[in-house]
């Protein structure tokens, strides 16, 4: 019994921690693209303002 739970659960928490990392991995990339927009934004904003 104890062969077919362990046969059962690795398989399965395997297939978790991919998922969950492959999610924070794509979460993590959209941070970076949202950090680069904002500091492209604030450039220009500053660019804008220095020369008024």
């Amino acid at each position: 019994m104890k062969a077919t739970f362990n046969a059962v659960l690795i398989p399965i928490a395997v297939i978790l921690t991919s998922i969950f990392m492959l999610s924070a991995c794509n979460t993590v990339e959209g941070l970076g693209k949202d950090m680069q927009a904002g500091g492209k934004e604030l450039q220009k904003a500053a660019t804008d303002e220095h020369s008024h």
